[in-house]
């Protein structure tokens, strides 16, 4: 048996079963992890291949357990799903799920299943989950008895071992490589203390518990395929917290439920929660409940199911990251985490199965009353539309139709409330279907809530992440909108160059014209971007192209079959290339214009490690990976000094504490600049670029903002309330950006939503023509904002660039590439790496 130390504490583990129920048979021709393993669960840290190694075996052994493979991880690890249920279950999986789906609609089939989700660890450094899930594994496929049967006669079990397998992978190497004979349970070890990055993100650094609803990464993507395959009524979350903790489960804080998730989900989540206490009171294990942590973001793994009729339920476990580490409460080894995670694994079956009807019928009852609110409601829908950038629109609606949001296009042209709608580039959102609250969130744009204090987000409205232009339909003018199945063809026509044409160019516009321009770069191709609007003449007539649009001509020394070249990447990219007939324009510049400038092929370095963001690090390699085709050099900023800074031509800062650099780099960085480097600095970065007086711009100090709180009349009790007042955690605001701005080509409305996450004031920029973006008076879009910070944020500058010598600095207040997918604010940051020489004209 497991061997207890404390109620919190030291555990010897000297066999699987030691974390299992130790009155009941295990069937002896299912193999326990420590039999594939070599040594028992908790003894060493799991990589991810031995999950995978050992939950095929286990499935190869059992009869009541069928495994698939529902994706790939960056890195190429295998995502699995297990679905555990009696072996005569198994042979008629297919049937039941049909049978459950339609129970949801409304048919009271009696046999239709309990259907459960098991998930573990989509933190890769809270590892307790994903080695529970091994043992909560072997216990479906071997345990024998009455109860076991029960729970796999009367339910699905579908369970998924690591949510993260990258970040696992990197934290278990990490823990494993400082292990020596002798546990060290000193705090200061170097085991407790990660490198960065840790492994709590995965292969991008990105934290894939706020993707659920962004779906920016394949891990994400598999995982809400198969979840709306299934639609389980309850799914659990497994994480870890501090060293200093217990162990919690949900419900969470009251107030911080989502408005959208019914109070019977909370009573639910209650009834649930009897059974984690009974069996964590059996054990003699502290816990707590109702406090902290929050529901409202629908993009977090026990949040998303709220929105479909699921229950979902973190749970948080005090980690020991490591092996043994000492807290207040005593020693905590591995094992003792793995078993508090095991144990409400157990209790979760026993929970469900005492509350299957209450389950099944809140999971109907959810689907009548969420139509009867799409019915009560007073919109109808909403129109999205973008005839510009049809790779954003596109990026929108493959989300959407991810979560199963039906879409319909438009069977002729619109004219609404004084705007107008092509069917070509248009989509109607109706609201009178099962997902209505989940696009009820989507679509919020509400700024004022019963409690203020976020531990995420307060704001996910995915067309302003877009920067998509969309109208609320009332109910009362649905019948105008002449709806059709046909969704519009958001594809370009395709390019077939005339060889021997003067030129060859394509618009600035689409999101993906980047990713085109790194292509012809790299291949050698030679490329001018235009400084203003132009009409060329082409072979099919005359076209206008826009300030930033890319020109090839033939006049510059091209490499061999650079035509074809073109051709193969523009149809990579989606985008429509214009063979131009004559370098003499009907208006603008003529093509071999001064303000038609030569672009060289970027060298970029991005500054990382100890003092950075290694998510807002992450978030920008994603971008320029993945969207754009730019290779960045990735260098700790505490080898910065060793560097070669002449081999670059760009230098990204995301948020950071960069205090830390010396003096002598200080100046070698400055003398880059204005050599002609170009630094962009977001966030934190850009402060102290503005304190070097590089960025011509300067901050509100700490003091500035703090002062603006009146705290004289706050009880010891306000504390957390002001906190949540000067803290911005998520929120949309709007910036007002000058379109005539080199680095504001490729967009065609000066109103763009901002995602800030930070509570930086950067004051209005009176010097002319330094100023790209600058809040409106009254900024806020979505989400929450304190009125004090709203005050000092309006007018204020979120977006400047200047010059410094022959280079430039660029400096913004907000995340330009927010977990991948504000995709309105990120063209900013390419449109820095590639358009600043037009700064020049």
């Amino acid at each position: 048996m497991l061997v207890l130390v404390t109620p919190i504490g030291v555990a010897q583990v000297s066999s699987d079963l030691d974390y299992l129920p130790s009155d009941i048979q295990y069937d002896p021709k299912v193999p326990k992890p420590e039999a594939v393993l070599g040594y028992p669960v908790g003894t060493w840290h799991v990589r991810h291949d031995q999950i995978v190694n050992y939950l095929y075996k286990l499935a190869d052994s059992s009869d009541r357990v069928s495994i698939e493979e529902i994706g790939r991880s960056h890195e190429q690890r295998p995502i699995l799903l297990l679905t555990f249920s009696s072996a005569a279950n198994q042979k008629n999986l297919s049937a039941l799920r049909q049978t459950h789906l339609a129970a949801l609609e409304g048919n009271k089939a009696a046999n239709a299943p309990l259907v459960l989700w098991m998930g573990y660890s989509v933190h890769g450094n809270e590892p307790s989950g994903a080695n529970a899930g091994l043992l909560v594994a072997y216990y479906l496929a071997a345990a024998q008895g009455e109860e076991v049967e029960k729970l796999l006669d009367e339910a699905v079990i579908l369970l998924e071992p690591a949510l993260n397998p990258d970040g696992l992978s990197r934290f278990a190497q990490w823990a494993n490589m400082h292990k020596g004979l002798n546990l060290v349970s000193d705090p200061n070890h170097r085991e407790h203390w990660e490198d960065w990055p840790s492994g709590r993100t995965n292969h991008y650094w990105f934290d894939l518990n706020r993707d659920w609803l962004l779906l920016t990464h394949p891990e994400s993507r598999a995982r809400i395929a198969k979840f709306h395959e299934w639609r389980p009524q309850v799914l659990t979350d497994f994480h870890e917290m501090g060293t200093n903790s217990t162990f919690f489960f949900q419900p969470g804080i009251p107030s911080r439920k989502n408005p959208w998730t019914p109070d019977a989900n909370v009573d639910l989540t209650h009834a649930l929660g009897k059974f984690h206490a009974a069996a964590l009171d059996k054990t003699g294990q502290l816990y707590f409940t109702q406090e902290s942590f929050d529901d409202f973001y629908y993009g977090k793994g026990s949040t998303y199911p709220d929105a479909m009729g699921s229950v979902g339920i973190l749970f948080e476990q005090a980690s020991s990251r490591g092996h043994l580490q000492d807290s207040i409460h005593g020693p905590l080894s591995f094992p003792a985490t793995i078993q508090n995670q095991v144990t409400t694994s157990l209790s979760t079956f026993a929970g469900a199965l005492a509350n299957a009807k209450a389950l099944k019928d809140y999971q109907r009852g959810f689907a009548a009353e969420t139509a009867r609110l799409a019915d009560k409601d007073e919109l109808s829908g909403y129109l999205l539309s973008e005839s510009q950038d049809k790779s954003r629109f596109q990026a929108l609606l493959d989300i959407l139709r991810q979560h199963k949001i039906q879409l319909h296009g438009l069977s002729k042209d619109l004219q609404l409330d004084g705007k107008k709608f092509s069917s070509d580039s248009t989509v109607f959102v109706p609201l009178d279907q099962p997902q209505y609250r989940l696009l009820k969130s989507i679509f919020s744009t509400r700024t004022s809530f019963q409690d203020n204090t976020f531990y995420d987000v307060s704001n996910w409205n995915l067309p302003l992440a877009f920067n998509i232009d969309y109208l609320p339909v009332a109910r009362s003018n649905w019948r105008k909108v002449p709806i059709s199945d046909t969704l519009p063809t958001l594809t370009s026509s395709p390019s077939s160059l005339k060889e021997g044409a003067y030129a060859y160019a394509f618009s600035w516009q689409d999101s993906k014209a980047p990713m085109l321009l790194q292509s012809l770069l790299e291949a050698g191709i030679k490329v001018k971007v235009a400084g203003g609007a132009f009409t060329a003449t082409t072979t099919q007539g005359s076209v206008a192209f826009a300030a930033g649009s890319i020109v090839v001509p033939r006049a510059l020394q091209q490499p061999a079959n650079w035509v074809a070249s073109i051709e193969k990447f523009s149809k990579a990219a989606d985008i429509k290339v214009w063979s131009i007939e004559s370098g003499l324009t009907a208006q603008g510049s003529d093509l071999g214009s001064r303000s038609m400038m030569v672009l060289e092929t970027p060298k970029l370095l991005l500054v990382g490690g100890v003092g950075t963001s290694q998510y807002e690090v992450g978030e920008v390699w994603h971008y320029l990976d993945q969207h754009v085709g730019l290779p960045a050099t990735i260098v700790d900023m505490d080898r910065l000094s060793r560097i070669t800074l002449s081999d670059y031509s760009h230098i990204v800062m995301v948020d950071g504490d960069y205090r830390q650099l010396d003096d002598k780099l200080v100046d070698r960085i400055q003398d880059w600049i204005k050599q002609g480097g170009v630094l962009i600095a977001q966030k934190g970065a850009a402060k102290w670029a503005s304190q070097q007086e590089w960025l011509q711009a300067s901050f509100l100090s700490d003091k500035e903002i703090s002062a603006a709180f009146d705290t004289s009349q706050l009880s010891f009790a306000d504390q957390e309330a002001l906190q949540g007042k000067q803290r911005i955690a998520g929120a949309v605001l709007a910036g007002n950006v000058d379109l005539s701005h080199p680095l504001a080509f490729g967009y065609d409305n000066t109103d763009v939503a901002f995602l800030r996450n930070s509570n930086l004031v950067m004051r209005a920029n009176a010097k002319p023509f330094i100023q790209v973006s600058g809040y409106s008076q009254k900024p806020l879009r979505a989400g929450y904002v304190s009125d004090e910070m709203q005050k000092l944020l309006a007018g204020s500058s979120n977006l400047v660039a200047n010059k410094l010598g022959k280079g430039k600095v660029i400096g913004t207040t907000d995340n330009l590439t927010f977990r991948g997918y504000w995709y309105g604010t990120s063209r900013f940051l390419s449109n820095a790496i590639y358009l600043a020489p037009l700064m020049d004209n």
